[in-house]
Formats: C-alpha cells, sequence, structure tokens
C-alpha cells in the first residue's frame, strides 16, 4: 500500500482509490479503513490532513482542489457516512460521481440520520454499488475489487 495525504501530491500510475467521506465533525475513521486495507497493492487518497486550519481561507481552497484532482484521479470511490454529522459535502460528491462509471463503495454507519436517503439514492442512480454498513465490509468490498484486473 501506499499512502498520500492531503495536501501531497502524488505522480504514479498504478491503481488508487480515494477515501470520501465525513470528516468535520467526525471520529478518524480514515485510519481504520486504511489500516484494514495497508495488506493492499493499492494507493489511497487520503484527504483528511493531520493538521487544518479551517479559519483560513487559503486553507480551504487548497484543500478543496486537492480532492478535486484525486477524486478524479483514482480509479475508485469510496464513501463512509459517519453518524455524527449530516455530511453534506459527501452527499455531493456521491451524487456527482455516481453520475459517472467510476467504481464506487458506498459505507454508512448505522446511526447515521440519513441512512435511507443514501441507500434508496444509490439503488437508483447506481444498482451495481453494494451497501455496507461497518468498516471491515467496505473493506472487504475494495479487497475483492482490488484482486479484479478488469476494472
Amino acid at each position: 500500500m501506499q499512502y498520500v495525504e492531503a495536501p501531497k501530491e502524488y505522480n504514479g500510475s498504478e491503481r488508487a482509490i480515494f477515501l470520501a467521506g465525513t470528516i468535520t465533525g467526525a471520529v478518524d475513521w480514515q485510519t481504520v479503513l486504511v489500516q484494514l486495507l495497508k495488506d493492499e497493492d493499492i494507493v489511497i487518497f487520503n484527504p483528511r490532513r493531520k493538521s487544518y486550519n479551517s479559519s483560513d481561507t487559503w486553507y480551504e481552497e487548497e484543500q478543496i482542489k486537492w480532492e478535486h484532482k484525486y477524486l478524479k484521479r483514482a480509479n475508485a470511490i469510496s464513501f463512509w457516512f459517519s453518524r455524527e454529522t449530516l455530511s453534506p459535502i459527501t452527499l455531493y460528491e456521491l451524487g456527482a460521481w455516481s453520475a459517472t462509471d467510476k467504481t464506487l463503495f458506498v459505507g454508512i454507519d448505522p446511526g447515521y440520520s440519513r441512512i435511507r436517503d443514501v441507500e434508496i439514492q444509490t439503488g437508483v442512480a447506481r444498482p451495481d454499488v453494494k451497501v455496507c454498513y461497518n468498516l471491515a465490509d467496505l473493506a472487504k468490498s475494495i479487497k475483492e475489487w482490488n484482486e479484479n484486473d478488469d476494472s
């Protein structure tokens, strides 16, 4: 596994996945998922920074541009909806990427307040996407995809 955390740059061409999902106000689920994927031959783009100054507009713009660049660059996007917040940006990103043919993985904490909305919308827009309800199952789905060379 190669690990790329915002705002670091990556210039390789290996198979990569972007960890989209709740950051602000949520537990650090990304570290758990990265640990579950540590033995995979894959590049992980993680937008959660070790330090981030949300009151500085320069950081905000840099963060959004970095995420946009690596969402496009990734072969797949994994979404996680944490229970702590509504995650409006994650909802926006899931909607946007559901309209493409990019490989998607969707995970939802069972305590997430809009769980049915995500389930129904994903089922309508992307019936090929299986919804997972814990990080272990999400990691398992990603590992199965990563073993398959044709996607």
